[in-house]
């Protein structure tokens, strides 16, 4: 038969206080008492009395009733693996991962002073978006972010004004309990001050117990000069603090690189789109294009197409990493004039019966199309 509900066998609440406990198992051991049950009831008085008298050595046992909130009946069958007093019996799986888990301070963890469990800060993300020019020379940086700091009501106790804290009476104060799997004996953290050592009973209102409280700070931050989208920067110590002393994670600023009107990076090279119209194109001169450090002259040869791509070297971005900068690379686009007047679409009528009569020596690409069409055709 399964076991009834220690807690449903007194009568008392899962939260109840050990003086509670403690007069709900008076009252029933007097109820059903042998010596005050002969006759028919006596036996059913007698199991009753029994397992009255199991529920409160379980319950009035601190280890004990930890180890039976945590995992129920199994947490305190003696004929599990633990026996009587082991908090858990989740398998050896779940016992070495304590074991190697302390030893060698897996996840964070750690001890403190008088035994108490330690756990390191959560580490903090912080999305920076820097335009291309800030990316390419640097800056300092002024960010805020989320920050604890004492609470003011209670200075960092937790406790509410004119009360204090008090020791957990079921780790007394160690932040942990002791349990045993078969030959191992190991200590996890305490389930009813999770790993503090201590109770509050009357928490502070503005800060719910916690002793800290967030605010915003102001941090100082360098991007380094050629920092690129998606790069991270570790800021150490200004992440969620630790708990019971541990250490404070660390703040992550991710770079997000802000589009920019004119250039496009690819790693350090840059690469911009340079109009130019189909006058200079065909007659060739000199066009400025821009740079992140300026002005620069390119000298565009007679018959340049569309899509010529022209390279300046240097002119791109010195990586973060990198000895030497990028390079600018100008992608040449022709453009053809609109919102001609007649007498202009006469003179370019005129330029085209001229081409024409000079056959494909004016249209390098024009004949070779020509014979590719004639050959997919026939």
């Amino acid at each position: 038969m399964s076991k009834r509900d220690y807690y449903e066998t007194l009568g008392v609440a899962k939260n109840a206080t050990e003086d509670e406990i403690k007069k709900a198992y008076r009252k029933l051991a007097m109820k059903h008492h042998p010596d005050r049950n002969q006759g028919d009831t006596g036996k059913a008085a007698e199991e009753k009395f029994k397992e009255a008298k199991e529920a409160y050595e379980m319950l009035s046992d601190s280890q004990k009733r930890a180890a039976y909130d945590q995992y129920g009946h199994a947490g305190v069958d003696p004929n599990m693996r633990g026996g009587p007093g082991a908090e858990g019996f989740g398998g050896f799986a779940e016992a070495f991962g304590d074991i190697f888990g302390d030893m060698f301070n897996q996840g964070g963890r750690g001890r403190g002073a008088g035994g108490r469990q330690v756990y390191r800060g959560s580490d903090l993300s912080y999305a920076m978006e820097v335009t291309l020019e800030e990316a390419a020379r640097g800056k300092d940086a002024q960010i805020r972010i989320p920050s604890w700091e004492s609470c003011d009501t209670c200075h960092g106790s937790g406790a509410k004004p004119g009360t204090s804290a008090k020791t957990c009476g079921t780790c007394a104060g160690s932040g942990s309990v002791q349990m045993r799997q078969g030959f191992f004996s190991v200590q996890q953290t305490c389930p009813h001050c999770r790993g503090t050592g201590k109770i509050i009973p009357e928490p502070c209102t503005s800060c719910h117990g916690q002793g800290k409280v967030k605010k915003q700070k102001t941090l100082e931050v360098k991007i380094p000069a050629g920092i690129d989208d998606g790069m991270r920067i570790r800021s150490t110590g200004n992440g969620e603090p630790g708990t019971n002393g541990g250490p404070p994670g660390d703040l992550y600023i991710e770079i997000r690189l802000k589009k920019h009107d004119i250039f496009e990076r690819d790693g350090d090279d840059l690469h911009c789109q340079v109009p130019v119209s189909f006058i200079t194109a065909a007659l060739g001169g000199e066009i400025e294009v821009p740079t992140l450090a300026g002005k620069a002259a390119i000298d565009i040869p007679e018959g340049t197409q569309a899509g010529k791509q022209f390279r300046l070297r240097g002119k791109g971005i010195k990586g973060v990493r990198a000895s030497y900068p990028g390079d600018l690379y100008c992608h040449i686009a022709v453009e053809t004039p609109v919102k001609l007047t007649e007498h202009q679409r006469k003179l370019l009528r005129e330029l085209e019966e001229s081409l024409k009569k000079g056959g494909g020596r004016h249209s390098p690409s024009g004949e070779s199309w020509t014979d590719k069409l004639k050959n997919f055709f026939s």
